[in-house]
């Protein structure tokens, strides 16, 4: 058993120079991607349709309900123990700065990651792959970085969406509540919202994005030649890139908290 456990961390462990290598090459790519043929730009276009637009909806329902929820629960709260104006302060902590951008990220996760490692995984066992080597074509300045680019700019600007929706959904609400929680809504509301909160949830967005795209492209070109191992690649993408994104949302709420 022990030889078992050890033979396992030391895999783990020699596989690292390679993802900091593959990682590396992802961004070196990623920076020269204006400079690649139409043919790359058009699977970037794909990966922001996907990824972007088509999550629209669910994003708006998520953001307004959290919103609204929050909103009704946390002002009535408040108000009971004669602190209703932080309702505001909780808005943008909660919906802009910690959860928005978890919860985006999530949905991204369960719809892009496993699609994109099932979808690379299927290309390497039906040898396609291979086929673009022989051509001359390199696969992550063709295949990784447009998707690394559509999935990070998706879940920037899916945070955003998010964050507005979860900010200002919580006004139509607050018409039927109560008259004197809607009034002065949007000035007290904006009054909370400071420049680093904006950035925080930007930066999560942004790093989200990267943990999200690299961990799924990354183990969709760990399938081999069997066609079974497609559907672990996109369980171990969805799984790693949730313990990523989770990782990487500690390790910033500790340095901003520095």
């Amino acid at each position: 058993m022990l030889k078992k456990i050890g033979s396992d961390v030391s895999a783990y462990f020699s596989a690292v120079p390679y993802l900091l290598g593959y990682i590396g090459r992802v961004f070196v790519s990623s920076t020269a991607f204006l400079q690649r043929e139409r043919a790359a730009r058009k699977v970037l276009i794909m990966q922001l349709l996907f990824t972007f637009i088509e999550a629209l909806p669910i994003i708006a329902v998520l953001s307004v309900a959290l919103g609204s929820a929050l909103y009704i629960i946390g002002y009535t709260f408040l108000l009971s123990i004669g602190q209703g104006s932080l309702i505001y302060n909780l808005l943008t902590l909660i919906v802009m700065r910690e959860l928005g951008p978890l919860l985006v990220a999530f949905v991204v996760t369960a719809r892009s990651a496993t699609a994109i490692a099932t979808e690379l995984g299927g290309m390497v066992t039906s040898h396609q792959i291979e086929s673009f080597v022989a051509c001359g074509i390199d696969p992550i300045d063709y295949l990784v970085a447009p998707r690394f680019l559509g999935v990070t700019l998706s879940v920037f600007f899916l945070t955003l969406y998010f964050s507005f929706g979860g900010l200002l959904g919580p006004f139509v609400i607050s018409q039927f509540v109560s008259s004197v929680a809607s009034y002065g809504y949007i000035t007290n509301l904006l009054k909370t919202v400071s420049v680093f909160t904006i950035i925080t949830s930007l930066l999560k967005s942004i790093v989200f994005g990267m943990v999200i795209s690299i961990t799924a492209t990354y183990y969709g070109f760990n399938v081999e030649r069997a066609s079974t191992e497609i559907p672990i690649a996109g369980i171990q993408a969805v799984s790693k890139s949730f313990v990523g994104i989770i990782l990487a949302d500690v390790v910033i709420i500790v340095l901003s908290s520095l």
